[in-house]
């Protein structure tokens, strides 16, 4: 009990820092706000994203021989379900809000997912969610959170949660489906590109999937929605890879070597903030992007949905690309060569021009700041 009024009374003092910084200047605020909420989101699904991309083929493959495997795939893929929550709670910590406030801030995110549903009296839940709702509903709450401040005093423990759940959250569901008309229109925009010439729709696929990758759009979904499949998967897939590939080879004398491979082993959308910041970075990944799904429809590079949204994490393009062709030694030989080798040179090159010639883009643009 004594531990539950310490809880309380630290929630009491904190001060409400949104209206200080406000009060002070409120362009450098709101963008310091939108830095913190970027930053938790990208975090948050490098975090909940990595363990399945990473396990979810090897325990595939392992399956027959290795019943535990089962176990591990379903792990990694709850840890997909709880990317909201984790988001917000790294959000949280950024923000500085006491343990009342962050917890209050990881149930509102769920809500906002809407990865959720009630059939018969159950909830059910899947995927990771509407990435785009969660980072709307973490805006509103922490501004809920932060306007609150320590008005409910001893209240705070009771009312906080409660108050929260039914403002911000009955907000974020009446939005819900407008973000998802947005998330429908893109997909829909996306599709129509398919119809054109091959090689011109690989790489405009490329270049979409490409700047997709590091937005709050989730490329999982939006590739799920149209059913992307085929060449423009494959192609979607390689733009992925490129910006994965760019953005980790751009950024590794500021994020040392694990900070790079989380990139595209992981998700360049931990890159989404300073993406924002410095939108300079896109240059190379578009130009990187476009000479891949340029040789990706060339050499009819294919691939699922899923492999679109993940691109080279997990190896999940790569080896929807490989399923999908003759499975040749000579198919083989250019999925590497696509999916690693030209990647990694263009990779290589565009720090060569852009930061070390032109100094068009700093190492500091490009430093993960999330520890």
């Amino acid at each position: 009990m004594t531990k539950l009024t310490e809880v309380i009374s630290t929630s009491k003092e904190q001060p409400n820092v949104l209206q200080h910084k406000l009060s002070a200047n409120p362009v450098s605020a709101f963008k310091a706000f939108m830095m913190n909420i970027l930053n938790g989101v990208s975090v948050g699904a490098v975090v909940s994203l990595v363990p399945a991309a990473l396990l979810g083929n090897v325990m595939l493959a392992l399956l027959p021989i290795f019943p535990m495997a089962k176990t591990i795939i379903d792990i990694s893929n709850l840890s997909m379900i709880l990317l909201a929550p984790v988001s917000a709670l790294v959000s949280s910590r950024l923000f500085k809000l006491t343990a009342i406030q962050s917890a209050t801030l990881a149930l509102v995110a769920l809500v906002g997912a809407k990865n959720w549903q009630i059939d018969n009296g159950i909830f059910m839940i899947k995927g990771t969610g509407d990435i785009l709702n969660i980072i709307i509903t973490l805006c509103l709450g922490v501004c809920f959170i932060q306007l609150v401040g320590s008005r409910l005093k001893a209240y705070n423990i009771l009312l906080l949660p409660t108050l929260t759940l039914v403002i911000v959250g009955s907000i974020s569901m009446v939005l819900y489906p407008i973000v998802a008309q947005i998330t429908t229109a893109l997909g829909e925009l996306i599709s129509r590109v398919t119809l054109v010439q091959p090689v011109l729709m690989g790489i405009l696929m490329a270049v979409i999937f490409g700047i997709m990758i590091i937005s709050p759009i989730s490329t999982v979904a939006v590739a799920l929605t149209i059913s992307l499949e085929g060449i423009a998967s494959g192609t979607a897939n390689l733009g992925i890879t490129a910006c994965g590939f760019t953005l980790a080879l751009l950024g590794l004398k500021a994020n040392g070597v694990g900070g790079s491979l989380v990139h595209f082993l992981g998700s360049p959308k931990v890159q989404m903030a300073n993406v924002v910041g410095h939108p300079k970075i896109v240059i190379p990944v578009i130009l990187n992007a476009a000479i891949l799904g340029g040789l990706g429809a060339i050499f009819e590079i294919q691939g699922t949905p899923l492999s679109a949204g993940f691109g080279f994490s997990g190896l999940v393009g790569p080896l929807a690309a490989y399923n999908a062709g003759d499975q040749s030694m000579q198919s083989a030989l250019v999925i590497i060569l696509l999916f690693f080798v030209l990647p990694t040179a263009l990779a290589i090159i565009a720090r060569l021009l852009f930061i070390n010639k032109q100094q068009l883009i700093s190492d500091d643009d490009l430093k993960l700041r999330i520890d």
